[in-house]
């Protein structure tokens, strides 16, 4: 395994002396965004959760090699040249090694790795969940099963708007994910602050955070993740109707041209900031850097004696 993850210097030594260590997935970079504004976007989020004084590990598979921590010029040139890299969840992981080559980890991804590293906190935008219209189609994400296997905070926004909320809500309860409100008692719906459901269980602190990770992973040792939930600022969120209406227009456009599979969740995402005019793009930059803030905190108290 060891010729199959390097993981850089500064992550090993972080992680050696108890420094708190935050995994990035690497999506973002490569499907989520256009460039220059990836890159813009994933230099920020480092740059957030350096300065809490924490380290940021952005996690990718380069050559059929997972790597773990990435310089500013490696993420400049992934960024730039994103088209290469495959979207890489748990199914396509022997492929990519075994075909040495280029993939970019979604969330459930990046917890595999970052258990794999020792890390146990990482912050991502908002997770998959179960698609609207799952009921026909069975389109659930790989990363709500992950959430119930393996050993990772995950730090979020909520799940994307795009998807069958209470339907994902379930979905975790059964899977035994702990799904918990930060500084809210409300499940976060991504663009906005509040879906009008609720987190089983909610927090108020990094001291908190902590020491509910504790106790699932050290104390009982279960093998679960935990979610916690931050809603974007008030102040950054977008509109919330006219994101709504932005989805339910998305939505026709994708069941009129077939899009199906991988491709369902960048597309959405892609014409509900293009029919909002950046609006929807703008609130997931802030939200995103939002949790990386809050990520880090955690990370470090988490790490500290």
């Amino acid at each position: 395994m060891d010729n199959l993850l390097q993981i850089s210097q500064e992550v090993r030594d972080a992680i050696k002396n108890g420094k708190g260590v935050v995994a990035l997935e690497s999506t973002i970079i490569t499907h989520g965004m256009e460039y220059p504004t990836n890159v813009q976007t994933a230099l920020g989020v480092e740059e957030e959760i350096r300065s809490k004084g924490a380290i940021p590990a952005t996690i990718i598979i380069i050559q059929g090699i997972i790597r773990v921590g990435l310089r500013p010029e490696e993420i400049e040139e992934i960024g730039k040249n994103k088209q290469k890299y495959q979207k890489c969840s748990r199914r396509d992981f022997a492929q990519i090694i075994a075909q040495k080559g280029y993939g970019s980890t979604t969330v459930a991804a990046t917890m595999m790795i970052a258990h794999m590293a020792g890390i146990k906190v990482f912050v991502t935008g908002g997770i998959g969940g179960v698609h609207r219209g799952a009921e026909h189609t069975f389109d659930i994400s790989a990363d709500l099963v992950e959430l119930g296997q393996t050993p990772v905070a995950v730090i979020c926004a909520g799940a994307k708007s795009i998807l069958d909320i209470p339907k994902t809500l379930e979905y975790l309860e059964t899977q035994g994910v702990p799904v918990v409100g930060y500084k809210t008692k409300h499940f976060p719906n991504f663009f906005t602050p509040d879906s009008g459901l609720l987190c089983s269980t909610s927090i108020n602190s990094p001291q908190e955070a902590s020491e509910l990770i504790k106790a699932q992973f050290n104390l009982l040792k279960l093998k679960n993740g935990i979610l916690f939930c931050v809603p974007i600022p008030q102040e950054q969120a977008a509109d919330g109707l006219i994101v709504q209406q932005a989805i339910n227009q998305a939505l026709k456009e994708l069941d009129d041209q077939n899009v199906n599979g991988a491709l369902v969740t960048p597309f959405l995402l892609k014409r509900v900031n293009e029919i909002t005019n950046g609006m929807s793009s703008k609130s997931n930059v802030a939200l995103i850097r939002n949790n990386a803030r809050v990520g880090a905190e955690i990370a470090i108290q988490f790490c500290s004696k």
